[in-house]
């Protein structure tokens, strides 16, 4: 799967089916080298970052408060797509991609797992995944030398941690806690202990004889006392049942008794309200039929249909009547109609003066106009002359019309007084009339209603509509009568025959009983305290045998160990057999921390001054030639020295420099551990943030060495640091989310 064309494999591109708040994303293409994915603030950068290890290495569990990424409604799923590293010249090839999937960390990883064989999560989490934040996860000598030695040792897993599960495994066959059973302390105690209990089991043998006798005499005792006390219980508990019973049949019987009592009174109550209301009731009425109380109402319907005719009738008189008295009398008003003719006639007067006026005015402005043009031989001032004189002849022609025309207003004003007068009359004599014929139309009504048995009435259909109702009411008031007394009638049976029930299962049950007829609730208290006390002197005799039967059993249940005597003997020979393989087993663990130690020693004398050497080279090249040199003490502590060999322990570096420090140690470790994750890319997530503009370069220039040997893959959301990057790389590949 992993055959070579130009290296090993490397990432090509990622596809995201659901993770966080992305789905079904692709993101890439991606180079064998140095690459930057550029995106704003929330655009994704680190989750991708997550998503790449969780592929390789198992989703994250959820811990506390930590984002794990995984959406609400689905499973965390996608895929790595590698390609192998094309040989110079060569093109990509899509059939040669090698994917690498995973769904539920239950399943593993789907594909070509021999990609990630050659690195560990520890190391993928401690080396490849780089933040801002992580540069500071190698504080002291014991993260660095475990780091170290696993770039050095070409394995996944590091020979310091190795020899730390030695010792550990040490400690164990040393420790005296009761949970590590391989402790050669622990069993050397535990067969101390199997030979005491083989002595003590055979001492006690005898006197267990005599209490097995003892306990085989207590069983007929307990026997006969139990049945007793059965026997107690079960006439305690039939007692306790029949006075439920009595409880419940004497409380039926008390409500059963309040029902019929209440029965009765409610049936003579609504005896009495039905005479009540036969009283007020007009029997005529309430024995009227249906078919005569509707023709009875389609009559009075008929009179109030007239009677409403006949009220329009007279309203509308009444309102002609007013309006044409009201336009009379605004006629009479003689003063206001003289002051309007005198109006009228100073208008007529200004109106003929102005006609004569202007006539004069236009003649003597048209004919001087007239001359002029004749003398001056000008066409338009004769024109305007001739029209002026023209206009001044029409004025004077309609002076004289206005002059000789009647008054007219005056002859129309008398003749509106005397129509105003002749209607005015007519409607006060039709609102005579139809005043009469309304008292004639009530008459009739009240004759009729006095015909037909609604004589309370009075006249009023509202009230003879009202009597009708109510002895409609009164008819339907007598059905609901019977049937209420019907319904009363049959619950009364019905409760005097469960009252009848209820008295006869009361006797029953206190004649089983065994009780007089008058027997109640507090007799059978009675008897039951009786046998209560009876039982519970029993119990006392059965709770002192009972104890005493416990001892015995107990004691006896130890008696065991004298009949496993043979068992006790083969734990003690176990023991003995585990003792001795802990014993070897720890022997063994001696010999390999002596190796393991030897292999350390033999590494930091060899390959660990090259990490050194190059972080050294690499922290110059970040800080500009500032810090040039990178080393561990002989106390294990790392150690920087700067250009005027001043020594300093990061503790006491700014941020910045801290970082550069560290990210110089990754850098190294990463080219010298060459055949630890070849294919695994290396994933930094803003790591340039805290360098300023010069260390930026410098560090981007290591990034850049690197990539000639791992696939780099750098995240940020800054263009100055795509920039920098850029200008140390010109072949660099930028993905924009």
């Amino acid at each position: 799967m992993t055959a070579e064309r130009g290296g090993a494999p490397f990432l090509k591109r990622i596809k995201i089916t659901s993770f966080g708040a992305f789905t079904d994303k692709v993101v890439g293409p991606f180079t064998p080298h140095l690459n930057v994915v550029f995106g704003e603030n929330e655009a994704g950068k680190s989750t991708l970052a997550s998503f790449a290890g969780g592929v390789l290495f198992g989703w994250e569990e959820a811990r506390g408060v930590r984002n794990t990424y995984k959406p609400k409604n689905a499973e965390r799923a996608g895929s790595l797509f590698f390609a192998p590293r094309p040989a110079e010249g060569d093109a990509d090839d899509p059939d040669a991609e090698l994917v690498l999937s995973r769904v539920k960390n239950v399943d593993g990883l789907q594909g070509p797992a021999e990609l990630v064989d050659d690195i560990d999560r520890e190391t993928f989490q401690t080396m490849f995944s780089l933040t801002s934040d992580e540069l500071r996860s190698l504080r002291n000598t014991t993260d660095v030398t475990a780091k170290l030695l696993t770039a050095g040792s070409g394995t996944g897993a590091s020979p310091a941690h190795a020899l730390a599960e030695v010792q550990a495994r040490l400690a164990e066959y040393t420790s005296k806690a009761a949970g590590i059973e391989h402790s050669i302390v622990r069993l050397a105690a535990e067969q101390d202990e199997l030979r005491a209990q083989m002595t003590a089991a055979a001492e006690e043998a005898e006197r267990y004889k005599g209490q097995d006798k003892e306990f085989h005499e207590l069983a007929p005792q307990r026997a006969q006392l139990l049945a007793r006390l059965d026997a107690l219980n079960t006439s305690i508990e039939q007692l306790t049942a029949q006075r439920a019973t009595l409880e419940k049949l004497d409380s039926q019987r008390e409500t059963l008794r309040r029902q019929r009592d209440e029965l009765r009174e409610d049936e003579a109550a609504l005896a009495a309200e039905h005479r009540v209301r036969e009283q007020i009731s007009d029997p005529a009425l309430v024995s009227l039929g249906a078919a005569d109380e509707r023709a009875l109402r389609d009559r009075i319907d008929a009179l109030a249909e007239e009677q409403a005719k006949c009220a329009h009738s007279v309203d509308l008189a009444k309102e002609n009547c007013a309006t044409s008295t009201a336009a009379y009398e605004a006629l009479l008003e003689t003063d206001d109609a003289q002051e309007a003719n005198e109006k009228r006639r100073s208008q007529r007067s200004v109106q003929v003066g102005l006609s004569i006026a202007l006539p004069f005015v236009f003649v003597a402005a048209g004919v001087p106009l007239f001359m002029h043009g004749r003398e001056i031989n000008s066409l338009s001032f004769t024109a305007l002359g001739i029209g002026l004189v023209v206009f001044a002849l029409m004025l004077a022609a309609a002076a004289l019309v206005m002059l000789f025309r009647p008054d007219k207003a005056a002859e129309a004003l008398e003749a509106r007084k005397q129509d105003a007068q002749w209607v005015m009359l007519q409607d006060k004599k039709k609102l005579e009339t139809c005043l009469a014929a309304q008292q004639q139309l009530s008459a009739r009504i009240r004759a009729q209603l006095d015909a037909s048995g609604l004589a309370a009435a009075q006249g009023s259909l509202r009230s003879a509509r009202s009597l009708l109702s109510e002895a409609k009411d009164a008819r339907a008031e007598a059905g609901l009568f019977q049937q209420r007394q019907q319904a009363l009638a049959s619950r009364l049976s019905a409760v005097e025959d469960n009252l009848a029930d209820v008295e006869r299962q009361r006797a029953r049950l206190i004649e089983r009983a065994g009780l007089h007829e008058d027997a109640t609730v507090a007799g059978i208290d009675a008897a039951i305290d009786q046998k209560t006390r009876q039982r519970a002197g029993l119990l006392e005799t059965s709770e002192n045998l009972n104890r005493r039967y416990g001892e015995l059993k107990q004691e006896l249940s130890q008696a065991k160990r004298a009949h496993s005597f043979d068992e006790i003997k083969l734990r003690y020979q176990q023991v003995r057999t585990r003792q001795d393989e802990s014993a070897q087993d720890y022997a063994r663990l001696l010999l390999a921390r002596r190796m393991l130690e030897a292999a350390i020693g033999a590494w930091e004398s060899k390959s660990q001054p090259e990490v050194y050497r190059q972080a050294s080279r690499l922290l110059s090249l970040m800080t500009d030639g500032r810090w040039v040199k990178v080393a561990m003490t002989p106390e294990g502590r790392l150690q920087v020295t700067d250009s005027v060999k001043t020594e300093r322990e990061p503790v006491h570096l700014s941020l910045g420099t801290c970082q550069q420090l560290y990210l110089a140690l990754r850098i190294a470790l990463l080219m010298t551990a060459e055949n630890v994750g070849r294919s695994v890319p290396i994933l930094a997530d803003d790591i340039l943030v805290n360098f300023d503009a010069r260390r930026r370069l410098g560090a981007a220039r290591a990034l850049a060495e690197l990539s000639r040997t791992r696939q780099v893959i750098l995240f940020t959301c800054h263009e100055e640091i795509v920039e920098s990057m850029r200008s140390v790389d010109p072949a660099l590949n930028v993905v924009e989310l």
